[in-house]
């Protein structure tokens, strides 16, 4: 297949392509004639009044029986639309193809050829679910000269559009069958429908190519897999899991993972890493440091959104298959990856505070064979902040190989480097009658020397296929990161004036090393249908750091001097140490096609060694997951489940004794439904989490390095998030949580009980939508509107003071026609002054940005 076809119908997306060639081989090159569509299927008047009819209806011209062609293999390949099923044929033949349509199945019959091997064997093709919205693509020896290949849609029979082409043969558009909405038959009608077109002789080697892509809408997406470590429909999975593909990215134009999880409930940040395009994450009140990259744990603080397709949010305890982490949630970031068409995307953008950035996105085949592909993604961003001082430069370098080993083995290799230097956004303060009298572009430190960070990160994943239905998998990732720091930041406003300040100078590099292999495959037991994945990893996360502190006098916050003297007080070295293995066990079983069980359990064990006068901590810990899903129709999931997670402490109790790791534990049910034939998704979730073994201060213990491992938190909460196509050209990605996370247990302080986390918000909301218009000459215009609402939140633990709510509103204009798309985002458009998060004490208030305006335009061919 040319690529120029891909190109010619990018307008396309979203839907199943069929594209059958054959060209000449040797031959001269034929005249380019312009392509003609050919009628729509119910536009067609046909004599066959019957499915019947049309099997046995003749096909004309059709060779002699001797002349049978021979379709010696059968290919799926995954391309950047879907996947690809290729026909390999013998050259000097001549093709007829026949289509039609029954039930949800697109038909396409193939007169006087059979699928044999080299050797002469029969065989058949089958590929089950191999994209959204595709239950299965089977090829066939229908009876002794045909074949048969058949597309069933999941949900309703695709959409169909022909085009004839000399050049390029026949093409099939094809509409998925999970989004598109099924034809409208007239009462004179029938049911089903045949269309014949005859095919120009194939001189030469070349196969027919069958071009299937589901439709994806631009931004409902129906499989992921964060929640399963394999591909699985949404709907099949007993927790709430939430995908922002690359379409919302692109649409918003965000900056960084903090930003593109706003349209997700029950996610806010916590902190943003001194504007590093990286950060930490409340999920259903939780804190989650930092986020995972295809699957593993990112040792990096950079992630860069040049890099990102898509970002999918996990709710609940993931310890099951990720280790420790925080019972709220993870955020998977799954990077690009290498295309099978060539591709190529230039971009540029400019907008207020001197931002310019400027990326490429290159992709494509390296050999003819399409063995070996290919993809880079660089980008270099410039900009400076609201506040006085504030600098930002960021570059990025990211290339990718994978290479087809050969039929049932994939290698690739990636490396991804990551320079960002700058002056970070200082933190407001608020002031003792709990507001905040400070403009927004005022510099509550002192501007010294800056953030440095390199992150190198490089490793391969290898899959290797032993048959349809079992693979094994392998992946090794080292990530090196280095950073050299010069900064201050506020630790306590005195007389409301006075902002005394921390200060050091740090050095510090973090290596981490993660390996993993796992075993899936799928197998029945009688009539019920098992899926298992079987896993090991291990982890080792070295930190080395030499802190220099540093003495500066407290900023006079009504009248600072920045020009002051710096004193060194001292140097000190340290180093952590945490090494874990893992082993998992999981199994997604189907009674039936509308009952569904998830079940599975992993077993930790985990050492630290956090300092050299402290003794290494040794922990381990069991996390289970149950759930259930019963589906009374295909539009509805209903669903419960039970699952645990753990995160390791550090420190000492006050009889010298290790503490436990905390244990997060949920119950979680809820529905998902799609609406609007399907172009619509909803998840409703409503769930209790309580982490327990949580440390407080010894109240027996004068000694602040002392703790008790009594504390418990609970949150529990109602999740609503909507996304996809409302109506053609009008898409929308909606969110509502209300989440009431407090403090249950504390003993060293019963004060505390009943107070509310900090930085949780009781409410949040969130609105993106789009209309692009889909007619007349300003066909490809659209626009974009964004709300973003966060309610009031506890500013600290002991609920001192609040962070006031607010509402921010977004807003975006675009043009896309063929190649080009030009856009202008406005992010904060009324220029709202809000706060993002107090990081728990009301000197470091972090203030939203005001105002920004970016203009962009990207060149696609």
């Amino acid at each position: 297949m040319k690529p120029i076809i891909v190109l010619k119908h990018l307008w396309f997306i979203g839907t199943v392509f069929v594209v059958l060639t054959t060209s000449a081989f040797g031959a001269k090159q034929p005249e380019v004639k312009p392509k003609k569509e050919i009628p729509q299927l119910s536009e067609i008047q046909f004599p066959s009044r019957s499915v019947q009819d049309l099997v046995q209806s003749p096909t004309p011209n059709t060779p002699p029986a001797n002349a049978v062609i021979e379709v010696i293999a059968v290919k799926a390949n995954p391309s950047d639309k879907g996947v690809e099923v290729i026909l390999q044929t013998a050259k000097d033949q001549q093709l007829q193809l026949v289509n039609r349509s029954a039930g949800n199945s697109f038909i396409v019959d193939v007169p006087n050829a059979q699928l044999r091997l080299p050797s002469g064997d029969a065989f058949t093709f089958r590929s089950e679910k191999p994209i959204a919205g595709v239950t299965e693509i089977t090829v066939t020896n229908f009876d002794a000269n045909t074949i048969r290949v058949t597309v069933t849609g999941e949900i309703a029979l695709p959409q169909v559009k022909l085009y004839d082409s000399p050049d390029e043969g026949l093409i099939f558009s094809v509409a998925s069958a999970a989004s598109s909405t099924p034809p409208q038959q007239s009462p004179q009608t029938p049911p089903t429908s045949e269309t014949q077109t005859e095919k120009p002789s194939s001189e030469g080697d070349q196969p027919i190519e069958l071009v299937v892509t589901g439709e994806q809408d631009g931004y409902r997406v129906q499989n992921a897999t964060t929640a399963t470590r394999t591909d699985t429909p949404l709907r099949d999975i007993p927790q709430s899991i939430q995908v922002i593909p690359r379409q919302v990215l692109e649409d918003r134009n965000v900056k960084t993972v903090t930003e593109a999880v706003e349209t997700v409930s029950g996610v806010v940040s916590a902190d943003t890493n001194f504007n590093t395009p990286s950060g930490t994450y409340i999920i259903r009140g939780f804190e989650q440091r930092g986020n995972f990259r295809n699957g593993y744990r990112d040792a990096g603080t950079l992630t860069p959104s040049a890099t990102i397709e898509q970002v999918e949010v996990l709710k609940g305890p993931a310890s099951v298959l990720f280790g420790a982490v925080e019972p709220g949630g993870i955020i998977n970031v799954i990077t690009k990856q290498p295309l099978r068409e060539p591709y190529y995307n230039l971009e540029f953008q400019a907008g207020n505070r001197d931002l310019y950035e400027s990326s490429i996105d290159f992709s494509g085949p390296l050999n003819d064979e399409k063995t070996l592909l290919y993809r880079l993604n660089a980008s270099y961003e410039s900009s400076n902040g609201f506040q006085d001082f504030v600098t930002s430069h960021l570059t990025t370098i990211a290339p990718s190989i994978t290479w087809k080993l050969g039929n049932r083995t994939d290698l690739n290799l990636y490396y991804e480097s990551t320079k960002f230097n700058g002056i970070p956004e200082s933190f407001n303060t608020l002031f003792s009658d709990n507001t905040i009298k400070l403009p927004r572009s005022r510099y509550l430190s002192y501007p010294l020397d800056g953030q440095h960070y390199t992150t190198q990160k490089y490793g391969y994943t290898l899959n290797h296929k032993f048959s349809d239905n079992w693979q094994l998998r392998n992946n090794f990732s080292i990530t090196a990161f280095n950073a050299i720091e010069e900064y201050t930041v506020g630790t306590d406003l005195v007389d409301d004036r006075f902002l005394e300040q921390y200060a050091a100078r740090r050095n510090y590099v973090v290596d981490n090393y993660f390996g993993q292999i796992d075993l899936v495959g799928k197998f029945n037991t009688g009539s019920i249908l098992h899926q298992l994945v079987l896993g090991f990893d291990g982890n080792r996360n070295v930190t080395i750091f030499n802190p220099t502190y540093l003495s500066v006098p407290a900023l006079d916050v009504f009248n600072p001097n920045y020009n002051i003297p710096i004193t060194t007080l001292e140097t000190s070295t340290g180093f952590g140490i945490i090494q874990s293995y893992g082993f998992y066990l999981q199994d997604q079983i189907s009674f039936q096609d509308n009952l569904k069980l998830l079940i599975g359990g992993r077993f930790d064990w985990i050492s630290q060694n956090n300092g050299i006068d402290q003794p290494e901590q040794n922990d381990n810990a069991f996390s289970p997951r149950i759930g259930l899903v019963y589906q009374p129709s295909k539009s509805v999931s209903l669903y419960t489940s039970y699952s645990q997670s753990f995160n390791p402490n550090s420190g000492l109790n006050g009889d010298g004794s290790q503490f436990e790791p905390t244990k997060g534990t949920q119950y979680e049910a809820g529905i998902k439904a799609d609406f609007l034939e399907n172009r619509l998704s909803t998840t409703l979730a409503v769930y209790q989490i309580t982490k327990t073994n949580i440390t407080t201060d010894d109240p027996n213990n004068d000694d602040p390095n002392y703790f008790i491992q009594i504390g418990e938190v609970r949150s529990q909460g109602i999740e609503l998030d909507i996304t996809g196509e409302i109506l053609p050209g009008w898409k929308a990605i909606a969110s509502y949580a209300h989440t009431n996370a407090e403090v249950t247990e504390d003993n060293s302080d019963p004060s505390t009980v009943g107070n509310r986390l900090e930085d949780v918000p009781k409410n949040q909301a969130s609105l993106w939508t789009t209309y692009e218009l889909q007619n007349g000459d300003l066909k490809g215009l659209g626009f974009g509107l964004g709300l973003f609402y966060v309610d009031t939140r506890a500013g600290d633990l002991a609920n001192e003071f609040e962070i006031p709510d607010y509402l921010r509103t977004d807003a975006a204009i675009y043009y896309r026609r063929d190649a080009l798309k030009a856009a202008i985002n406005i992010r904060n458009l009324f220029d709202t002054e809000y706060f993002v998060d107090s990081n728990g004490t009301r000197a470091r208030v972090k203030t939203g940005a005001p105002f920004t305006i970016i203009g962009s335009i990207s060149w696609e061919f």
